[in-house]
């Protein structure tokens, strides 16, 4: 039976399929890694936040809202999918995004521009308090008899966490209808939203995989802290019987490289040996770093042989084009 949870806007196409990557598994010496492909929830709306945005849109939807408000980087995964949804249901969009020097017309910025969004450029200063940035013009835009929701960063509160719940129902019907139970579930963290939907569905639809999330920003300290605050906040105003225990939140660190949206060569290789090999389009921000962590996790016999691996491709495809430098 599926779980009673808040309803949600029409947004992206699940669920998403599972498939075996087998000549990869191959490569890489390791266990069989399966692949759910939430990079195929669309194609403007592609990847993990359409189903956050799915909760959070509906909501706006509504309280009467006209404006969305949210933030990213430049090439924001997440600032472009608040566009593209905000076209979609007749809304407005304001973007506030971090950026560093010049920024080209290109990949997800080029998207946020298409679909009419206005932007906002912030540098890190302003970033570090952007909650508050995001709220003030939203307090303006109040003033002027305009209605508008603020999004926090990747969608990622206790309302847009629940569209991961969702994804591990879908996990769950999939593994008992296929006879195949997964060892472990490795997903990207940027934001902790996707991480702390996937382990309250852990709980909730009894998956017995161990939940391993890539950071590819900050730290481990920091997201086990975020992760914990976004499951207080599920239980709290959702599902009150929702029982999790803090010290399954399994951060790997180790793999932000450079930095967040800065890529190394073993980064770049691994997404040019996963298109090899499969035809799947991994992104340098956030499924490239996780791959590389989930090899290392091989290597390192972290991840037996013998396990069932599930990887979740959140998207991001268009990060790729304004990093075609680093690839040829």
């Amino acid at each position: 039976m599926a779980l009673k949870l808040p309803e949600t806007a029409s947004l992206g196409y699940t669920p998403t399929p599972v498939e075996l990557l087998s000549r990869l598994s191959k490569r890489l010496e390791g266990p069989d890694i399966y692949i759910k492909r939430d990079d195929l929830t669309g194609v403007g709306l592609t990847g993990n936040k359409v189903r956050k945005l799915a909760f959070l849109i509906h909501d706006a939807v509504q309280k009467n809202a006209d404006v969305l408000i949210t933030c990213g980087g430049v090439q924001s995964n997440h600032a472009r999918a608040t566009a593209v949804a905000a076209a979609r249901f007749g809304l407005r969009s304001h973007l506030f995004l971090r950026k560093n020097g010049e920024s080209t017309i290109d990949g997800n910025f080029f998207l946020d521009k298409m679909v009419g969004a206005e932007i906002t450029f912030v540098n890190q200063q302003e970033y570090d308090r952007i909650d508050e940035v995001m709220h003030d013009l939203a307090a303006e835009l109040a003033e002027k008899g305009q209605n508008a929701y603020v999004i926090p960063e990747g969608g990622s509160n206790a309302l847009g966490a629940l569209g991961y719940i969702r994804a591990a129902e879908e996990i769950a019907a999939w593994s008992r209808r296929e006879k195949l139970r997964f060892d472990a579930i490795v997903c990207a963290v940027g934001s902790g939203g996707t991480y702390a939907g996937l382990l309250a569905g852990k709980y909730l639809c009894d998956l017995p995989a161990r939940i391993l999330g890539i950071n590819v920003c900050h730290d481990a300290v920091y997201f086990r802290r975020k992760i914990s605050s976004l499951l207080d906040g599920i239980r709290t105003t959702y599902l009150p019987d929702l029982k999790t225990d803090d010290r399954e939140i399994r951060i790997i660190d180790g793999f932000v490289g450079k930095g967040y949206g800065l890529s190394r060569q073993e980064e770049i290789d691994i997404i040019k040996l996963t298109a090899e090999q499969e035809g799947i389009l991994l992104d340098p921000v956030y499924t490239g770093k996780a791959m590389l962590g989930l090899q290392e996790l091989i290597r390192r016999g972290e991840i037996a042989e013998d396990e069932k691996v599930l990887f979740l491709h959140s998207g991001g495809i268009f990060g790729l084009f304004p990093k075609r430098g680093l690839f040829y």
